[in-house]
């Protein structure tokens, strides 16, 4: 059942993916060049609504707090996303995305998943030489969050609760993504239009 639930929970994803352009490399290079933001207002109404949901919802008790996994912050994560970030930028595509173009059909999506593939080896193939090194020194003690989370077993940066600064980081997303024009410069008289491909 729960391999069941993940096919189609993961299937509900890659349609809204591919509904909102970003299985369109061209929009996704509109919306990093700042020509349409389309995308970018969408991704930051999403994280936006679904962080004041998430801790609207511990708060109330409906989400479990020990169900939360914080992952260890590493010099190497820092690295490997701005590497991670320029691939995306240079391709248009980043993991997730990826693979739900190559399941609507685009062909260069697969080249995209293929050299995810073999980073992914070479970091296998690489790690014991670099797990002795500072790429693996813990930023701020490893495992926190930003704020104190009532119940959970991480620290936090702060000792403002965590649940009412995930609400208020919440709300000041979907703030940005109401505000935010649908272009910061140039762009062609069709940039403004929703991803259609």
């Amino acid at each position: 059942m729960t391999i069941f639930l993940a096919i189609v929970i993961g299937a509900a994803f890659g349609f809204v993916l591919d509904r909102i352009g970003t299985t369109n490399p061209n929009w996704i290079f509109k919306m990093l060049n700042l020509t349409n933001l389309h995308l970018a207002k969408t991704i930051l109404m999403a994280i936006g609504v679904g962080s004041v949901l998430m801790f609207v919802g511990q708060m109330a008790g409906f989400v479990n707090v020990g169900h939360m996994s914080v992952k260890t912050a590493y010099v190497g994560v820092a690295v490997g996303g701005l590497i991670m970030g320029f691939g995306w930028a240079f391709s248009g595509y980043c993991p997730g995305t990826s693979v739900a173009a190559a399941a609507s059909g685009r062909k260069d999506a697969l080249f995209f998943i293929a050299g995810g593939l073999l980073g992914a080896a070479a970091y296998m193939v690489s790690y014991a030489s670099i797990k002795g090194t500072f790429l693996m020194d813990k930023i701020a003690g490893g495992k926190v969050t930003l704020g104190t989370i009532p119940g959970a077993k991480y620290e936090g940066l702060t000792a403002i609760q965590g649940d009412l600064l995930g609400i208020a980081l919440g709300v000041v997303f979907i703030i940005v993504a109401f505000v935010l024009p649908n272009k910061l410069v140039g762009g062609d008289e069709t940039s403004d239009a929703v991803p259609a491909e």
